[in-house]
């Protein structure tokens, strides 16, 4: 670790920032006139606190301090790592725009790795310089692009989405019928909880969807009986909880501290919990987590499989079929968008490109002959 210079007085001892040395024999601390204190310095060594936290605990810091997912808090570490190293060891202070342009296009020309993976890269060394070392990056010229491929999205029919869910049972089942049918993201369906299921208006309320947005989504009748009978299986759970001294389930943002006692309250219980406590690696404490993304993507892989089927559905596939089919049943491009969470309306576009009308959903001219 690269230390930074300390500023010192005739004494040898160090100068802390807007520390003004006492004038011998003057009591109140008050410097003379003609003396001018020393030029304060950005950082330093050592504080009151102890010596400085490490540059990866900083980023961690800092991360935290915002509320970033744990996901991206491992995913920034892991560029930041890769980009030290890349450079054999230097320390990014030491480095610029001509670095960071090096490391972006070997991540393309000799990792291959796709466009999105290297605008991940870019947004972590962003940070870094940013947000912890709060220096300003201009425009990194030079770097090899890595192509972003224009890509149509696997579509189910219906029948095909009959076949899927035909192979899956009981809670696979309701999760996968919640991503049809209700066009939900797949984490977007595991972080769930009891208080976002609305049964008198059949309605689902999405917290924290992709982008940070909230919104509304309908919840599909032909789930709701098997729902009512999972949630009553999942109390049995949550009580078990309550009565183990569990810490709870973990809540978004500082809720915790706010609300002290939510984090046992059923309204803030998953709908789909972990089978085990989980360790936090940030708080130390025993939590209950939702169940892992890796369950349903392994039963969904499966049914497609069983079903003998040669598209590569996965569990994404179920909402873009969703959208598709709305389209199909003449809802208006708003209302799907709204009901996906789309930011642009061009994002949602992308499906009339996939009706089974044909191109753009537009007849063609010569069926008409």
């Amino acid at each position: 670790m690269i230390e930074d210079p300390v500023t010192r007085n005739p004494q040898g001892h160090p100068f802390h920032p807007g520390f003004v040395p006492m004038q011998s024999g003057v009591g109140n601390g008050s410097p003379p006139a003609t003396h001018q204190p020393p030029q304060r310095v950005a950082r330093a060594v050592y504080t009151s606190a102890g010596p400085k936290p490490k540059l990866l605990d900083q980023v961690r810091q800092a991360i935290r301090t915002r509320h970033y997912s744990y996901r991206t808090e491992k995913a920034y570490i892991h560029w930041l790592k890769r980009f030290i190293f890349f450079h054999h060891k230097r320390h990014p202070t030491e480095m610029d725009e001509p670095e960071i342009a090096a490391f972006l296009s070997s991540l393309a020309t000799e990792s291959r790795v796709s466009a999105s993976t290297q605008n991940q890269a870019l947004n972590a060394l962003l940070f870094l310089y940013r947000e912890v070392l709060h220096k300003e990056i201009g425009y990194v010229n030079g770097v090899v692009r890595a192509k972003r491929p224009v890509r149509l999205p696997v579509v189910l029919t219906r029948q095909e989405v009959r076949s899927v869910l035909g192979q899956l049972q009981g809670l696979d089942w309701i999760m996968a019928m919640l991503l049809y049918g209700a066009g939900l993201r797949l984490m977007e369906c595991l972080r769930l909880r009891v208080k976002d299921i609305d049964f008198s208006r059949n309605e689902i309320r999405v917290r924290s969807g992709k982008g940070d947005k909230d919104r509304v989504t309908m919840l599909p009748s032909a789930v709701i009986g098997p729902l009512r009978h999972h949630l009553e299986q999942v109390k049995q759970l949550y009580e078990a909880d309550l009565k183990s001294g569990s810490a709870g389930v973990p809540l978004p943002y500082a809720l915790g501290r706010k609300y002290p006692n939510a984090a046992k309250d059923w309204a803030w219980y998953w709908i789909f919990p972990a089978s085990k406590l989980y360790l936090d690696p940030r708080s130390g404490a025993k939590w209950r987590y939702h169940l892992h993304e890796s369950v349903l993507q392994k039963a969904v892989k499966e049914a497609v499989q069983e079903a003998g089927m040669s598209k590569p559905a996965t569990c994404h596939t179920f909402r873009h079929s969703f959208a598709t089919h709305l389209l199909e049943d003449g809802y208006d491009i708003r209302t799907v968008q709204e009901l996906l969470g789309h930011k642009d309306v061009s994002t949602t576009m992308v499906y009339t490109y996939v009706l089974n009308r044909g191109g753009r959903g537009v007849a063609s001219p010569a069926d008409r002959l």
